[in-house]
C-alpha cells in the first residue's frame, strides 16, 4: 500500500485507523469509493499529531464530519480522511454552549433546549456536525450559524491552535473563512438567550415537522443540492422546467422537492454529477440563471 509508512506511524501513536474504507458508509448520500486510510481522532492533540504526520510524510488529507454535504468520487479519496466525529463534547456555561466540532447539530439543539436556551431551534433537523455547519454557515427558516456563534477554536495544517472571533470567521451565505484556508474547526461556542424549555421544544418540533413535510428525508441525499440564486429559489426554477422526477442512473430530482437530488438506490457519484450538469444547463438556457452547487465534491477525478 502506498501509505504503509503512514499506517505504521499511526499504529505507533495508537491512533485509530482503517484502510480502504468505503466512503459510502460515511456520507448521507450513501455514495463514494474508498478512502485509502480513514483516521478517527479522539482528541485535539491526536488531530495535531495526525496533521504533523501528514505533513512530514507528504500525505494528502481531507477532514470529515458526518458527510452530510458531500459527494465523494466513485474513485475514492487519496491519502487520509480524518474523522472528527468523536470530538463531540457539549458543555453548557450560563447562556453559552461550547461543543466539539464533531457534535451533531441535533444533539446540541437538544442540549440547549434542556438548558432552556433559545436560538438554535432553526438548526434542529439540519443533518451534520457543528463544525460542518459553521464551515458552511448553515441555515434554515431565517436562522443561520452566524447569528448564534461567538467564537471558535481551530487548528492549522502545522498543528497550531488559533481562536477566532465571529468577525474573523467572515461568515456569509454558505461560506466562511474556513472554506478558503487550511484551518480545521475543533470547537465552537454559541451564545443563546434564556427561554422556556417547552416553548423551545415546540419550535424545534415545528421546524422538524416542516422538514418532514417538504423534504425527501426518506431517501439518501446531501440536503439542498444548489445554493439559492439571488432573486430566485433553486427548487422553483428546477420545478418550473419540468425536471421533477428526472433521473440519471440511481440519481433523481426529488418528486417531493425539486431542490434535492436524491439517491433512489445504487446511485454513483457519476450519476449525480451528470444530473447536476443537466439541471444547470436546462435552467441556464431557459431562465438565464446559473445554479451553483451547494454540495461539495471531493476525491479523485
Amino acid at each position: 500500500m502506498k501509505f504503509d509508512n503512514l499506517t505504521d506511524r499511526l499504529s505507533e501513536l495508537k491512533i485509530e485507523y482503517v484502510k480502504d474504507e468505503p466512503m459510502s458508509r460515511h456520507t448521507t448520500f450513501k455514495i463514494g469509493g474508498n478512502a485509502d486510510v480513514l483516521v478517527t481522532v479522539k482528541t485535539t492533540d491526536e488531530l495535531k499529531q495526525v496533521l504533523l504526520l501528514a505533513n512530514k510524510l507528504n500525505v494528502p488529507y481531507f477532514v470529515l464530519g458526518k458527510g452530510s454535504n458531500l459527494l465523494v468520487s466513485d474513485n475514492g479519496i487519496e491519502g487520509m480522511v480524518i474523522s472528527l466525529a468523536t470530538l463531540n463534547d457539549i458543555t453548557i456555561s450560563g447562556n453559552k454552549v461550547i461543543c466539539g466540532a464533531g457534535a451533531s447539530l441535533r444533539s446540541v439543539c437538544i442540549a440547549a433546549q434542556k438548558a432552556s436556551l433559545s436560538g438554535l431551534e432553526f438548526a434542529y433537523g439540519i443533518p451534520g456536525t457543528v463544525g460542518g455547519a459553521l464551515y458552511m454557515n448553515a441555515g434554515a427558516y431565517g436562522g443561520e450559524m452566524s447569528q448564534v456563534t461567538v467564537s471558535a477554536t481551530a487548528v492549522d495544517s502545522l498543528g497550531n491552535e488559533v481562536v477566532l472571533s465571529i468577525d474573523d470567521m467572515k461568515l456569509g451565505y454558505r461560506t466562511s473563512v474556513f472554506k478558503n484556508s487550511e484551518l480545521i474547526i475543533t470547537d465552537v461556542t454559541f451564545e443563546l438567550k434564556s427561554g422556556k424549555s417547552e416553548d423551545i421544544k415546540a419550535a424545534m418540533n415545528d421546524f422538524f415537522a416542516r422538514r418532514q413535510d417538504k423534504q425527501p428525508l426518506e431517501f439518501p441525499s446531501a440536503g439542498s443540492t444548489f445554493k439559492r440564486p439571488e432573486g430566485y429559489f433553486a427548487g422553483a426554477l428546477i420545478e418550473k422546467n419540468n425536471l421533477k422526477g428526472v433521473s440519471v442512473g440511481g440519481a433523481q430530482v426529488s418528486e417531493k422537492h425539486a431542490g434535492f437530488v436524491i439517491n433512489r438506490g445504487g446511485a454513483t457519484c457519476g450519476d449525480v454529477l451528470t444530473l447536476i450538469e443537466k439541471i444547470k444547463d436546462v435552467v441556464k438556457n431557459s431562465d438565464g440563471v446559473t445554479l451553483e452547487p451547494e454540495v461539495i465534491f471531493v476525491g479523485r477525478k
